[in-house]
Parts: C-alpha cells; structure tokens; sequence
C-alpha cells in the first residue's frame, strides 16, 4: 500500500506545483502594418485562484515608436487548464512606431499577488513580447499620420460675409479621428489669409469623444481643434484659405486627404456719425457791441485747455516710456526663463502647459511640441511628453521638474529659434 500512496502524493504535488501564475503576449492585426498606425500588444496574466493584487505592467521604451498603456479598463478573463481554474487580467499596449522596419519588443516583469491553498504569495512574471514589422505605406504623406473614419470640419463664430472694418471673425477647424489618441494627431495648414491680420490660437486636444456619423452609429475617438482669429481692418473682399489635410485610411490602407472649401470673407466700410452742425440766429445791434469780452473769455477758456493739454499729453509720454522700460525689463529672455523654471518646479502641470505655450508662441511655435522638437534636447522632449500624457491621457508616468527646467535654456532656444521654418507672426498686422 506504501507505493500508491506515494504515487498519489507524487500526483497531488505535481498539481500544487503545475498552478503557478503564467503570461502570454500577442499582437492584434499584426499585418500590413504602416508608420503612424497603433499596434495593440495585448498581455494576459493568469493566476490559480485569484489575485490578491493585480498585475503591475510596466512601462518600457523603443526606439523610433511611443509606447504607453491603453486607457481602456482591464478586462477579467478566467481559464480552466488541467482541471484547475485560472483568474486572468488582461490589458494593452499601444505601441505607434514612427518609421518602416523590424520593432522588437523586450522581456516585460510583471509584479503580482495571487492566492494558493488560503496563502496570499508574492511572485514576478517574465513574459516576451512579441516582435513585428512595419512597411512602408503607399502614397504615404511627409508625416506618418494613421487612423480609421477620419473627418476635418469647419465653422465661424459669425458670417464671414458680413463684417465690417474693425470686425474679427473666428474660424474653428476640428480634427476627428478612430483609432489614435489626440496628441498624435499632426496640427492643420491653415495657411495665410491675404489682407487680414490672423491669430492663431493654441490646439485644444481631446481623447475618448463620441462622434454620430451619418447614418451610423455613435463613435468614439479623438480630436483636435485648431482654432484662428481673422480681424479686418480695412473693406474689401477677402479669403480664408483651403485647408488639405493627408492621412492614412487603415480600412481603405490607402492614403486620403481630407479637405475644406477657402470661404469669402466681405468686410464692409465701418459706419461714420453724421454731424448736424449748429445753427446761430445773427446778432443784433446790442449783442454785437457786447460780444467782445464774451469772445476774450473764450479765447482764454481755449488757450487755458491747449496749454492743460500739452502739460498731460507730456506727462502721459513720460509715463508710457517709463511703463515701456519697466515692461522691458520685466520682460527680458533671462526673466522670462527664471519664471518659466519657477512655474515648472513648483506650478501645477496645467499652469506648466500654459506658460510653455506662451513661451512656445513667443519663439513663433505654432505648439509646444514643435518648439521641444525644434531644440533637438531628448531630454526636454521627453519631459514634455510626459508632460502632455500627463494631462490627456493618463498620470502612468512621473515628471521630473528638476530635470524638466534645467533642460531648457536661452542657448537651447536661440538654436531653436534660428532652426525653425517660417510661422506666421504671432501678432501679425494685416
């Protein structure tokens, strides 16, 4: 009887010692995959039992290709294998390489908690991700751009057409798209408006927006809104440009350009106050012998104000040049910094945003995004994409503000300044 009942416990310790967690990795729609496209690698872990805490997935680098965590909630899973049950947990990376070739993806450690025969048991898992290849897209743009259903519309705060001198008008171009997040969405040529001055606003960037198509049902993506301000200060009939905007149809896998119609805008002469001039009955005899000292009063009323005049508009030059050495002083590169790192290191990472896009705008950036890129600092870039995955998609990454302020310089942003393509004028005057 001592042999089957070794046999027995053998069977049993080899089931105690068989459940133990495992993960597996793949990749969704792995063919035909182009630059710009996201990649979902989906990484299940499983556990006998439950967990007694979930898996921690780990963030981890490529080159040439952004990686982050799907915003999308963790999906439960459970598997029967070998007569025991496994709890499952199953999450995604999206992964958006930039350029063609061979990406391969490293060895993840994932932390977990699970239980086993009523003892909660620490354990790590090692899983390889799977490698995949991306080529090149036919017709493909200068930017990679990929994404499903994408829409460009337009609309104006008031009629175009009907504006007179002195007027502006503010034109709003939304960007919609499936399958992408907002801050890869590349900005829209808005072009030059001829005759007009033109403003051109920071983008607004939106993720998990629910869009009806026609006849369709609700979708859900991302958008962004670029906004631009036309002010007239002269009549005459002008146009607000065509936009073109290229993209990649990951249905059709072919390449599209998305289009608006230039749109007229007429800017009528500003209305002027009619004058009534005054009417005088002609003295008699009496009031023209009695006019004089009425009329040496007057004079001495108009010398009185001509010299009240002077006096202020002279203190009033005195004090506007003042009010210009103060704001020059204020304003000066060195102090602009010194507020922009103190923002930075102790400011809330919106107010950080901010003053970034106002720093960005001053150098004549259309975003911030470009500005970093421009000053060919990994370091800095990297900050602000943390920084702006922070605040749009979600809080997985840490800002180091140390690193964040000391990466920018006035020697960084004069480089940049003198690299950057020719941008509209940040205060342009029509």
């Amino acid at each position: 009887m001592r042999l089957p009942a070794t046999l027995l416990c053998a069977f049993i310790c080899g089931q105690a010692i068989a459940a133990e967690p495992f993960g597996r990795a793949a990749i969704e729609g792995a063919e035909g995959i182009v630059p710009g496209q996201q990649v979902h690698v989906v990484v299940d872990i499983f556990a006998p039992e439950f967990f007694t805490s979930p898996p921690q997935y780990p963030l981890f680098e490529v080159p040439a290709a952004l990686v982050t965590l799907s915003d999308d909630r963790a999906q439960n899973l459970v598997q029967t294998i070998a007569d025991v049950q496994y709890s499952g947990i199953r999450r995604s990376y999206v992964i958006v390489p930039e350029k063609t070739g061979s990406f391969v993806l490293p060895e993840i450690t994932v932390d977990l908690g699970y239980s086993a025969n009523g003892s909660a048991i620490k354990a790590q898992l090692h899983v390889a991700l799977p490698a995949f290849d991306v080529v090149a897209a036919p017709d493909k743009t200068a930017r990679p751009f990929a994404a499903r259903d994408l829409t460009v519309s337009q609309s104006f705060d008031r009629s175009p057409a009907g504006l007179k001198a002195g007027d502006a008008v503010v034109r709003t171009i939304v960007v919609f798209a499936e399958n992408t997040q907002a801050m890869l969405i590349p900005p829209v040529d808005l072009g030059r408006a001829t005759g007009v001055a033109q403003y051109v606003k920071p983008p607004s960037l939106t993720d998990g927006v629910e869009q009806r198509g026609i006849g369709r049902s609700v979708e859900t993506g991302s958008t962004r809104t670029e906004t631009v301000v036309y002010t007239a200060s002269a009549e005459g009939s002008f146009q607000a440009p065509a936009v073109s905007y290229q993209w990649f149809d990951l249905d059709a896998h072919a390449g599209a350009t998305a289009t608006l119609p230039a749109v007229d805008i007429v800017v009528a002469k500003a209305p002027s106050t009619e004058r009534i001039d005054p009417k005088f009955d002609p003295p008699g005899e009496d009031e023209g012998r009695n006019a004089w000292p009425v009329v040496l009063l007057s004079c001495a009323a108009v010398l009185a104000c001509f010299a009240a005049i002077v006096a202020w508009q002279g203190g009033s030059a005195i004090r506007a040049w003042a009010e210009r050495r103060r704001m020059s002083h204020r304003n000066s590169p060195q102090r602009r910094l010194r507020r922009l790192r103190t923002v930075i290191r102790v400011g809330p990472e919106p107010a950080i945003y901010r003053a970034l896009q106002d720093w960005s705008l001053s150098l004549g950036f259309r975003s911030v995004s470009d500005w970093a890129e421009a000053q060919g600092n990994p370091r800095l870039s990297a900050q602000v994409t943390i920084l702006e995955r922070r605040l749009f998609r979600s809080r997985d990454m840490q800002l180091d503000r140390g690193k964040f302020a000391d990466a920018i310089t006035l020697a960084a942003t004069n480089k940049g300044r003198a690299r950057k393509s020719a941008l509209p004028a940040l205060n342009p005057v029509a």
